[in-house]
């Protein structure tokens, strides 16, 4: 019987929490109906659960269900976030102020908005990746229709200040939107706190079902007007067409509560986990460096580099290990992290990193063995990089 390998990968998706399919059940087997038919009881009752799901999971965000609009998940809600918006405002000669260690899901639209006619501008971070709000306001100019920053990095777990960054945005008139697909149920989220007008987040980021986003839109004045990206029903007040998902929506909505429940000790223990990892790493290697600032950060991130060593080599000889590196690798050659070299990190260096997302399965005993074989296999390889070496 083979050993299932530690997952140390949780930033990447976290297994469905059981908790979270014995809710779901019900709804795929029995209330199975779709929440648009409304002249039956299959649909009522259908209905009823997704209202419930909009409802359990505004409370949580701080939002008003009606700003709640359930999508595929991040990427969905990101797309809708910033093509809508501009779209909405009229691509030709819109303006977008984004930051440099934005996930792909967010960089992308952006391309896809500067080909069709929009100004994109990338605001740069410091070597710990926090961005100075003082360069977003720098970069706001009239035709900016939205600022996008992510609350927590996907690589390096820092926590950006959106509070500081909505008051930036706000006061020249401008939307603020954050992608929040790690930091919903590992942080306090309210929306309005934090002053955000859009907001992403994902189910499978914190143990609910993959499938499953919403984007919150805020209500009011000045009104977020959004261009639909798909057509056809209306669903969703028009803003995202297609039957909802009833059991994934109310898997998310469980996958929520749980993990606002249990958020604060989560942290702490986590936090305490990554520590250790961190300290055995560090204190038993020597040439490692660790990415990002160590405060504000997320309780179970940790990215660290590996001078002399390639991280695609270190991930593959990790075999008990499940963790990613710090690189997007293509079938052509090794790609370095464009959050990593954000930093300012050396090309070499960004390739050698590793991001360990630790979660609510961890142990210490895995922290331990994780530990146990990454010094060991970083020093063999430098060992073997050594003897290659010419001369």
């Amino acid at each position: 019987m083979s050993v299932r390998p530690i997952y140390l990968d949780h930033h990447a998706t976290t297994p469905c929490d059981e908790r979270v399919v014995a809710a779901m059940r019900p709804l795929l087997v029995e209330d199975f109906g779709n929440p648009a038919s409304r002249t039956h009881a299959y649909g009522w009752r259908a209905e009823e659960a997704l209202e419930q799901a909009r409802r359990s999971v505004a409370t949580r965000i701080g939002a008003d269900p009606r700003e709640i609009v359930f999508t595929s998940g991040a990427t969905e809600s990101n797309n809708l976030a910033l093509l809508g918006a501009v779209r909405a405002a009229g691509v030709q000669g819109a303006h977008v102020v984004t930051c440099r260690t934005e996930h792909n899901a967010v960089l992308d639209p952006c391309r896809a908005l500067e080909k069709a006619g929009a100004r994109v501008t990338v605001v740069g971070v410091d070597a710990v990746g926090l961005v100075d709000p003082e360069r977003v306001a720098a970069a706001i100019e009239p035709a900016t229709v939205l600022v996008s920053v992510m609350h927590a990095n996907n690589e390096i777990g820092v926590i950006q200040d959106l509070a500081a960054l909505g008051r930036v945005a706000h006061d020249a008139g401008v939307l603020l939107h954050t992608d929040a697909a790690q930091s919903v149920g590992k942080l306090p989220v309210d929306v309005g706190q934090l002053g955000v007008d859009l907001l992403s987040l994902t189910a499978h980021k914190f143990y609910g079902p993959k499938g499953i986003g919403v984007l919150f839109v805020r209500r009011g004045q000045p009104q977020v007007r959004l261009e639909p990206l798909v057509y056809g029903g209306g669903h969703e007040r028009g803003l995202r067409s297609g039957s909802v998902p009833v059991p994934l929506a109310v898997g998310l909505a469980r996958a929520l509560e749980l993990a606002e429940a249990e958020r604060a000790d989560e942290a702490e223990r986590l936090g305490g986990l990554r520590d250790r990892l961190w300290q055995r790493i560090s204190s038993e290697l020597d040439g490692v460096v660790r990415n990002g600032a160590a405060e504000p950060r997320l309780a179970g991130n940790l990215n660290v580099s590996f001078h002399g060593v390639e991280g695609d080599a270190l991930t593959l000889a990790l075999e008990n290990v499940a963790v990613s590196t710090g690189s997007a690798c293509t079938s052509a050659r090794p790609e370095a992290s464009h959050v990593l070299l954000a930093l300012g990190l050396p090309r070499a260096l960004a390739l050698g990193s590793l991001r360990f997302g630790l979660g609510r399965s961890n142990t210490p005993a895995d922290v331990e063995a994780a530990a146990d074989a990454v010094v060991e296999q970083v020093r063999r390889l430098r060992v073997l990089q050594a003897r290659e070496r010419p001369g």
